[in-house]
């Protein structure tokens, strides 16, 4: 592939098509649909942590007047328990269970039935008439709680190491003799980290309306990362079959991860194929808390070994993640991520998933690789202060390039790390003096990337201008960056091109909207539609001149003959070729679908600078940079936008987040007045260098840019702090409470 420069609108600011929807409230999110005779759905959940469900008795929740349905497991597919059934990642074993409570709950949250009803309040009264007979379990919620010898088993049948346990997988990553490479090593140092399980915290809560017909057609509009993958689960949940089921995906109100499986979509199609009618629902923002995946929490051991003259010879990390009530930990963004972005010769890196008595833990934003970069980055600074050696010098001495082999595998081809580092060096940020009790800290990441099954369809209108279908919910701006793609390669003024996200039954399959691949991947599928556009109109204005079609070229917007001896015609443009269509064969469109290839992987380094108040134990970011290669900036204010989320994200993780469980094991903080967020005045203005080292796979050298963001954040913020305490913390988030308890701390007990 050729990748394009010299462009007029990729790299522009151009105007965001779902901008003025937004902004004036008209735009359509999943809890906006309603359709006549509709109803209300409401979820009974559990209130204990772990307990057997030994009998459930509807029958007070189907007598009150205004109830239409309830549903419990029975209704729900069963899979056996000794064959995995995989969609995608996820296992239809567990993702049963999790939508709805079989043989024990798990978790306090974990759906055990669900009702209809004429209202929300009736559907609400009704839950609580439905009679639970629970034999209560011991439970644990933490990780150390979950690995002790005695500690209560989640599922009987789970196994590790030939034993009952509730560890549920395990990942190694090696290369070279890590026992060798520490034999060589000069300076070693060796630390262990925890983190927080902390929520996606999107604004908008998950929310659906089916529908199912008297002949079995449903049709489901929700909010989620992906409407094939909601067709998909829930056909498997519910029997109903794919081909009877179209998914209509709304705008979305964030997601990051956490809306990339289903909760409500299969209760609500078996609620509305038990009763025939409608059915809505919506979670609270406690039940979003208490029942939605959070990213795990995390222990992590790292050891880092590197000659006097700074060369990393060896490193290893140890990473037990929480999975929640089921199997499914992002272990692999951990222990593949965290050692990736360094030329290392010898490194074992293993992540372990822990199983205990919380939510299922979903997606949040390069999986895993935030919690393993907090350990690995903090390590790395301490052995540059070892080393005495400036913390951005030693990362360019260790820095991967091209022809490294990654600690995860594959060879890296032309990467920008190294310029990531040059560009913090440069910036005017990594010099600026700083005051009593300010520090400045440095971090570096790495995620993969991804490509994937990708479909589009580009179609030109009768007066000549263009619309694009493709089948990935937009989250991160991916309709604005299409726009500018396709406007630049038909030469035409972007804002003749309008970019819609289609349904189950209006585009082909598309995979979800995650893993940084959506731009990657529909941009290639929309290329190729584009240019099989412009071959047919070569081959018009050919027809109509009477050449041939290798003597018309395509540009700016029409066709042109290619030099004085095709001919002498005067251009034909677009929208005079579209107008012809009807006499010249017909409607001018193409279609690709194609599972893509060719994405690499992105880096990024930040600088972080704190003022810690010694009184009050308060860490306040005053400046941060975000530094990353971007591959190319299809549309640089969505680019930034990406970066400085990533931040925001990041810095709530390093402060404040965290999940506060109680004695009796149940979330105490389910709700944004307790669950601590960052908002805008705990934020500073984040700046941003973006980075351009093309990938040259991609026909406009696009890379993902998604999910670097927030992984090297919390490092780079606790290596601040460290800078202007001289002390270190291993343990997330960093909030006031144990900011004083440190600073009271005498010195030799460090």
């Amino acid at each position: 592939m050729n990748v394009v420069t010299n462009n007029k609108w990729i790299g522009e600011r151009t105007i965001r098509p779902d901008g003025v929807d937004k902004v004036t409230g008209r735009a359509a999110y999943a809890a906006d649909s309603t359709m006549p005779g509709m109803i209300w759905g409401k979820v009974l959940r559990s209130p204990h942590p772990h307990a057997r469900i030994k009998s459930i008795n509807t029958a007070k929740a189907e007598a009150l007047p205004g109830v239409k349905g309830v549903v419990t497991a029975k209704d729900i597919v069963d899979f056996p328990l000794d064959k995995s059934v995989m969609l995608g990642i996820q296992d239809m074993r567990w993702m049963t269970r999790n939508v709805m409570a079989r043989e024990k709950v798990l978790f306090p949250g974990h759906p055990v039935a669900a009702v209809a009803a004429i209202s929300e309040e009736i559907a609400a009264h009704a839950c609580t008439l439905i009679e639970v007979d629970y034999e209560v379990l011991p439970w644990s919620v933490e990780i150390d709680d979950a690995l002790k010898p005695d500690a209560p088993l989640l599922h009987e049948f789970n196994k590790f190491e030939g034993k009952p346990s509730n560890i549920s997988g395990k990942l190694e990553i090696k290369k070279g003799e890590i026992a060798e490479g520490f034999a060589a090593a000069e300076v070693v140092i060796e630390r262990s980290f925890t983190t927080r399980a902390v929520h996606q915290g999107y604004i908008e809560p998950h929310a659906c309306l089916i529908s199912v017909g008297a002949d079995n057609k449903t049709v489901i509009w929700s909010s989620s990362q992906g409407q094939f993958m909601v067709r998909a689960m829930t056909s498997l949940l519910t029997g109903i079959p794919q081909s009877d089921i179209r998914a209509i995906p709304a705008e979305i109100g964030g997601g990051f991860g956490g809306k990339t499986i289903v909760y409500l979509e299969p209760l609500a199609a078996l609620l509305a194929k038990k009763t025939g009618l409608p059915v809505k629902m919506v979670m609270t923002r406690d039940e979003v808390m208490r029942a939605t995946g959070p990213t795990s929490g995390s222990k992590s051991t790292v050891k880092i070994g590197a000659t006097k003259d700074g060369k990393i010879v060896a490193a290893q990390g140890t990473f037990y993640l929480q999975a929640g009530a089921f199997p499914g930990a992002p272990i692999r963004g951990a222990a593949g991520c965290s050692f990736s972005p360094y030329d290392i010769p010898h490194v074992l890196s293993v992540g372990y998933e822990v199983l205990s008595n919380r939510s299922k833990v979903a997606a949040y934003r390069a999986p895993g690789a935030p919690i393993g970069a907090f350990a690995v980055e903090c390590v790395l600074d301490e052995l540059a202060e070892a080393l005495k050696l400036d913390p951005l010098e030693f990362r360019l001495k260790n820095a991967a390039k091209q022809g490294t082999k990654a600690s995860h595998g594959p060879v890296f081809p032309r990467i920008g790390y190294i310029e990531t580092l040059e560009a913090a060096q440069a910036s005017p940020h990594y010099t600026a003096p700083l005051g009593k009790f300010q520090g400045r800290g440095v971090a570096s990441g790495f995620w993969f990337n991804a490509g994937g099954e990708s479909s589009a369809q580009v179609n030109i209108t009768e007066d000549g201008n263009v619309v694009v279908t493709t089948g990935h919910p937009d989250i991160g701006g991916s309709r604005a960056a299409i726009a500018n793609i396709c406007a630049e390669l038909l030469g035409i003024d972007y804002r003749r091109v309008s970019v819609l996200i289609g349904d189950t039954a209006t585009i082909g399959f598309s995979n979800l909207t995650g893993g940084s691949r959506v731009l990657f991947a529909s941009s290639i599928v929309v290329t190729q539609s584009t240019e099989t556009i412009i071959k047919t109109l070569r081959e018009r204005a050919a027809k109509i001149w009477e050449i041939d079609p290798e003597a018309v070229k395509w540009e700016n917007g029409a066709a042109h003959p290619s030099s004085p001896n095709a001919g002498v015609f005067e251009p034909l443009t677009l929208a005079q070729l579209a107008a012809k269509a009807p006499a010249m064969g017909g409607p001018i469109g193409a279609g690709v679908q194609l599972n893509t290839q060719g994405a690499e992987g992105g880096f990024g380094t930040h600088i972080c600078d704190v003022e810690v108040d010694v009184d009050l134990g308060i860490v306040r970011v005053i400046r941060y940079t975000a530094i990353q290669d971007v591959g190319r900036a299809v549309h640089p204010s969505y680019v930034e936008g990406q970066l400085q989320g990533g931040v925001s994200q990041g810095i709530g993780w390093a402060l404040n987040e965290e999940y506060i469980y109680t004695k009796d094991g149940k979330v105490d903080n389910a709700g944004f007045l307790d669950y601590r967020m960052p908002v805008c005045s705990d934020l500073p203005m984040i700046d941003t260098i973006m980075v351009e080292v093309p990938n040259p796979k991609h026909p406009q050298g696009v890379k993902g840019v998604g999910e670097v963001p927030l992984i090297p954040v919390m490092a780079a913020v606790a290596n601040a702090v460290h800078n202007a305490l001289g002390k270190r913390f291993y343990d997330l988030p960093m909030s006031p409470p144990k900011v004083l308890e440190r600073l009271e701390m005498p010195q030799a007990a460090e």
